[in-house]
């Protein structure tokens, strides 16, 4: 019987864990994907973020620094058959955003990323690492409002 209860609860805990597992992995980020090319997709995403009134900072390729690195560090696997991101800021939302709280300065800039799996060809995926909401309501609202450029972002790109 104790034993019984010992596996109830093992059980019961590894559960638990997975499903606060899940939805943490559910809510800290957004993805979205479409299927097309890798760089008709990469021109959707800048048009959506240029559409919104905004400047691409920096086009960063992680694709390639992974396809270069990965005999160095001992995995030869590859990942991506292409994944890059653009970095970039809202002047007015980050404003909004750093006058409700001086620290979320670290929230800024905002990077969308894109990648296309080594493993499927022809499918392209979008997306952000969500800002936390938190601080004052002025933060929380301005956050939101971050969240919500991105969401609309991505959706315009993937659409």
């Amino acid at each position: 019987m104790k034993r019984l209860v010992i596996l109830f609860v093992l059980v019961t805990i590894a559960a638990v864990t997975t499903i606060r597992d899940a939805s943490a992995q559910a809510t800290h980020l957004r993805i979205s994907s479409t299927e097309g090319e890798f760089e008709e997709v990469k021109l959707f995403v800048q048009d959506a973020i240029v559409g919104q009134g905004l400047t691409i900072n920096y086009n960063g390729n992680i694709g390639l620094m992974l396809g270069r690195t990965r005999a160095a560090v001992g995995n030869p696997k590859m990942i991506y058959k292409s994944a890059e991101f653009f970095l970039f800021c809202s002047a007015t939302i980050s404003r909004a955003t750093m006058a409700a709280d001086p620290t979320n300065i670290s929230f800024c800039p905002y990077i969308i990323y894109f990648y296309e799996l080594a493993g499927e060809a022809g499918k392209v995926y979008v997306g952000y690492r969500r800002p936390e909401i938190v601080g004052s309501e002025a933060s929380k609202k301005a956050l939101v409002a971050v969240d919500g450029l991105l969401n609309k972002i991505i959706k315009e790109a993937t659409e």
